[in-house]
């Protein structure tokens, strides 16, 4: 396995998984910048605050599954699943004490052993309106 590689699969299991502040620290470049989030929240901080204090208070058991990694020149491809318990409150959804999984693409430049950039897609904002209907009509019943 690449050098490149390892570095996005170490980021997934100590950074997401297990929620590591060094780990974060030793893989996340100062400039970093996250295209796929809001611009108020595009740097490093921003990275960190959606895996400590959205995803990992929201769904219990977090697990990061890689399902795929392709890696061209400085950038690394990857296809992988979140897996978890909604256990906590998840936006403005209520926890369901169900399994959830979030489905993603991410797309990760590598400088000097560090995330530099990164763009990504995922299932998240469908599962939640998903459970926004759930939740509404079971109010209504």
């Amino acid at each position: 396995m690449s050098k490149l590689k390892e570095i996005v699969i170490r980021f997934n299991k100590e950074v997401i998984e297990a929620g590591n502040h060094n780990s974060f620290s030793e893989l996340i470049d100062p400039n970093f910048i996250n295209h796929s989030a809001p611009l108020n929240s595009q740097g490093p901080e921003g990275m960190i605050y959606t895996f400590n204090h959205i995803l990992r208070p929201a769904i219990s058991q977090l697990t990061v599954t890689i399902l795929q990694q392709i890696e061209e020149e400085d950038l690394v491809t990857t296809r992988k699943q979140i897996n978890g318990i909604l256990t906590g409150q998840l936006f403005d959804v209520q926890p369901t004490n169900q399994p959830i999984k979030i489905d993603i693409i991410d797309i990760v430049r590598i400088k000097d052993g560090r995330y530099f950039e990164h763009w990504g897609l995922n299932t998240l904002s469908s599962i939640v309106a998903q459970l926004k209907d759930i939740q509404k009509s079971n109010t209504l019943d």
